[in-house]
């Protein structure tokens, strides 16, 4: 005689739970992209992340390093009662092994910029000197071009072949300029990044746009004046 309906169901929620124990404590919930912290940390993960020449300073202070902002993405804990969520640039703080790591994420911006300690309500993205890029999002093909003359002229005073060219040398030199990047600008915040091209001064105008860092123009030295 077959199992009654109460039975079966029965079965499939000790089965259910012990799913749940499996991905909770050999997985360590990093399977479970459902759960708000999880979310949270995917959300950081798909921006750019950088930090300001202060908070390099107060990293080396404190012995604090690449591998323990990345870790606390991976292992810490998201504390949503000190957190600023509730505005279009939220504040996230993530604990791990006693620090506190505050992760910036402006509205439609690329960056997630990381700070030490200090209170979400008041942090706000640095807007003075430079950013040094600590981790690109997972994505080989993370540079986009916009597909003016004007930019093409310029990639090729440039000498660099394509977008993955020119995202290799953002990776090897690049740095976020606080200074002249506008997140007021609508739809879509303005960074500006820059990098070394054969021992040239290279800034390119940037926006996020699907996904992708996408570059609208290129400011360098020049003795041809692009169409």
């Amino acid at each position: 005689m077959g199992f009654s309906f109460m039975r079966r169901l029965k079965f499939y929620g000790v089965g259910f739970g012990l799913g749940l124990v499996f991905v909770f404590f050999f997985f360590q919930n990093r399977g479970c992209s459902w759960l708000p912290g999880n979310r949270v940390k995917n959300t950081i993960l798909e921006r750019v992340m950088v930090i300001s020449d202060e908070t390099a300073e107060a990293f080396e202070k404190k012995g604090v390093t690449e591998e323990d902002v990345v870790a606390a993405l991976n292992d810490g804990s998201v504390l949503f009662g000190e957190s600023n969520k509730n505005k279009e640039s939220k504040v996230y703080v993530i604990e791990y092994e006693g620090n506190k790591f505050l992760y910036t994420l402006p509205y439609e911006s690329f960056i997630t910029e990381v700070k030490l300690g200090g209170d979400a309500l008041k942090t706000k993205t640095t807007d003075v000197g430079m950013g040094t890029i600590y981790r690109f999002p997972v994505d080989k093909n993370l540079v986009y071009l916009d597909s003016s003359k004007v930019l093409k002229c310029q990639i090729d005073q440039l000498n660099l072949k394509d977008a993955k060219a020119i995202f290799s040398k953002i990776k090897k030199s690049g740095k976020i300029d606080f200074e002249r990047t506008d997140l007021t600008v609508r739809p879509k915040p303005e960074h500006y990044i820059v990098f070394t091209q054969d021992s040239v001064r290279v800034v390119a105008k940037t926006i996020w746009y699907k996904d992708k860092l996408e570059i609208l123009s290129f400011d360098f030295p020049s003795e041809v004046k692009c169409p």
